[in-house]
């Protein structure tokens, strides 16, 4: 197959994990840890990109303590950060040149009314270089798994 004729569906991933703008840093960084991965989509009720955050992002605004943390919101991190974004039937090689203009290493996948249908990473642009794209799915549909974890934590003495 010919990388330049590939388009964004045949190597975006389809299963992600995301959250939604009123989750914490904390429960944002467990699940990206225990989850493996690097970039994370805030999603609204509707499944509407609100932006998406990177283990740096996170990293770069960390203060305070656990239970500091687990008070905050997402929401806020995604106020200064630019979100590119692609569709469906782009080129995949569009994809790739609005990730380097934008200084990323993935791009989210729009569908219909702003809903995020997929991800494409700076790795699956990589397999799709070494021929190793695994074809049109057969159902468009993404499994986004969207669940929130309850941290488990002392409560704090001053409280």
């Amino acid at each position: 197959m010919d990388v330049q004729n590939l388009t964004v569906a045949q190597v975006m991933s389809r299963t992600l994990v995301a959250v939604e703008p009123d989750e914490s840093p904390l429960m944002a960084w467990e699940i990206m840890r225990r989850a493996g991965i690097h970039h994370l989509p805030v999603v609204d009720r509707r499944g509407c990109l609100r932006g998406v955050l990177t283990r740096e992002d996170l990293m770069a605004r960390w203060s305070g303590g656990p239970a500091e943390q687990s008070r905050a919101r997402v929401h806020p991190l995604l106020a200064e950060h630019r979100c590119p974004h692609t569709r469906l039937d782009a080129r995949l090689a569009d994809a790739a040149e609005s990730m380097i203009g934008a200084g990323v290493d993935a791009i989210p996948v729009l569908g219909e009314e702003n809903r995020l249908v997929g991800m494409v990473t700076a790795t699956d642009v990589l397999r799709a270089v070494a021929g190793r794209t695994a074809g049109p799915q057969e159902s468009p549909e993404l499994l986004t798994g969207m669940f929130r974890l309850v941290p488990v934590m002392p409560r704090d003495p001053a409280e």
